[in-house]
């Protein structure tokens, strides 16, 4: 049964520091009260929990296709679907509505500068450079999980200092010949940022930037920055999920106080958005996707069980070979009984039914995505404010550049008030 969650006013303007945790506590309420919504996942389950409670909402989706999933698939709040589906997109739209950072022209700069830059990555770098926007200008870059140390470079290219930390010896010295080439005044260091001897590597007058550093690495950021007392920092977190233990550890207090437990399964719900890929690709994952749906209702035969096996991914070249091949092949692996007589076209065809209906079953559970990704940064963001640091965050650029588009700027004050910039 659907349970109604108190509405808070989100009027278009920034919102002060009490707000992120009234935001915080209103995201959790709703997540809490519906996990048994967004928790289940229809690719490892044949039958869905919710689907008894709602037979014309579960009905309603399993009929539609494959191409009609894929159209909703980025704004399922969108989809005009049978209650409980229409309100739960209200909650979700109000809950995740956040603004766009302010941003501010950027100097013109030669371009040799975004020379091997995939063009996507490069609009990320610049939309994340534009959005920097801080009290006191900073006078050291410190490009945290740097690679070949793109964004750092853009950032210093008008003569700031700037040091890039990265772990990988290749993409270390490869950087390092880009910023001579290009006359960028830059220290580029081979570091584990997850190594104790990290804390001797930054300094109050650094300004650490982290675009899309995987979970661990970009708390490790948070922690080791605010701990140096470094005036800024900026931080667009990505795969949430990249984790060394097996559940989210909340960072701030609010966090810990949360009976929200997320799995490692949780954490991925955020990541599942993507964006546009060419039609091969989509193709390619569609086939995976589909014979391993049609594999898993043979292993469910085989073993006389109705449960999910878990597979492990296999080289594209699989996809090349004979339906009925890839099945024995796989059950092999997987030390299952042989198939045996099957009807192969049959099997194959349940396959991609399978898909169709798992995609549109996934739209519900979608509707969580960005709360879900919302709480993990209102987490972070409320960290950050109680070691000391006045907050903003919001989008630095569209979603269809990338979709973690969250943008957290801290920067310490004597006033730590924060804002929220909410569209």
């Amino acid at each position: 049964m659907l349970q109604r969650i108190p509405q808070l006013p989100y009027p278009p303007m920034p919102l002060h520091a009490a707000a992120l945790q009234d935001r915080f506590l209103a995201l959790d309420a709703f997540l809490l009260a519906h996990q048994d919504l967004w928790r289940p996942k229809p690719f490892t389950q044949r039958h869905l929990p919710w689907e008894a409670q709602n037979p014309l909402l579960s009905i309603w989706l399993r009929q539609r296709s494959l191409e009609q999933a894929e159209a909703a698939h980025n704004h399922p709040e969108q989809l005009q679907a049978p209650e409980p589906f229409a309100q739960l997109a209200r909650q979700s739209t109000t809950l995740s509505d956040v603004g766009r950072l302010p941003s501010h022209p950027l100097t013109a700069i030669s371009p040799r500068m975004s020379v091997d830059v995939p063009g996507r990555k490069w609009q990320q770098i610049e939309a994340f450079a534009s959005s920097l926007s801080f009290e006191h200008s900073p006078t050291h870059w410190l490009d945290w999980c740097a690679g070949k140390g793109h964004l750092g470079r853009r950032l210093a290219h008008d003569g700031q200092a700037l040091t890039c930390l990265e772990h990988d010896a290749a993409l270390v010295d490869t950087g390092r010949q880009l910023s001579d080439k290009l006359g960028i005044r830059a220290a580029h260091l081979q570091q584990d940022v997850m190594a104790d001897d990290i804390a001797a590597r930054l300094q109050a007058h650094h300004t650490p930037v982290a675009l899309h550093a995987c979970g661990d690495l970009h708390v490790r950021l948070m922690q080791v920055a605010s701990a140096a007392q470094c005036q800024h920092m900026a931080i667009a977190p990505c795969c949430y999920n990249r984790i060394a233990s097996d559940h989210y550890q909340a960072l701030s207090n609010p966090g810990r106080a949360s009976a929200l437990t997320l799995s490692l399964d949780d954490l991925g719900l955020p990541l599942s958005e993507t964006v546009t890929a060419g039609a091969r690709v989509r193709r390619q994952r569609d086939t995976s996707m589909a014979r391993r749906l049609a594999f898993d209702l043979l292993q469910r035969q085989l073993r006389g069980l109705d449960d999910y096996l878990p597979t492990p991914s296999l080289p594209s070249a699989w996809l090349d070979k004979p339906f009925a091949d890839y099945c024995r092949d796989l059950a092999e692996l997987k030390q299952l009984p042989a198939p045996g007589h099957q009807d192969w076209p049959s099997l194959e065809a349940a396959g991609w039914q399978r898909l169709a209906q798992v995609r549109n079953l996934e739209l519900l559970r979608n509707l969580f995505r960005r709360p879900l990704e919302l709480w993990l940064i209102l987490d972070r963001a409320l960290y950050l404010q109680q070691r000391g640091y006045s907050v903003s965050f919001g989008t630095f650029c569209d979603s269809h550049i990338t979709p973690r588009n969250l943008l957290i700027l801290g920067e310490r004050k004597r006033s730590t008030s924060s804002v929220l910039p909410c569209g």
